[in-house]
């Protein structure tokens, strides 16, 4: 038996669970992951966007990376 005790679920799970706490259709339940997946890959663009600001990134350092990478696999 797991005895690994689980964090208390924050205001945002408590409201989603409530919000969500009724028969749903599958169309509907697709609508919601398509949401909640475009809304995570927004925040994760915008944190990717500032590490590459911070860090001055360019797509020529992209392009090199790249290369160093296929021709170590080879």
């Amino acid at each position: 038996m797991d005895t690994t005790k689980q964090p208390p679920l924050n205001e945002i799970q408590l409201t989603l669970i409530r919000l969500f706490s009724r028969e749903m259709s599958s169309d509907e339940m697709a609508h919601i992951k398509q949401l909640l997946m475009d809304y995570y890959e927004n925040e994760l663009q915008k944190e990717l966007d500032e590490v590459i600001a911070d860090k001055n990134l360019t797509a020529a350092d992209f392009e090199e990376r790249l290369n160093q990478q296929q021709r170590n696999a080879h």
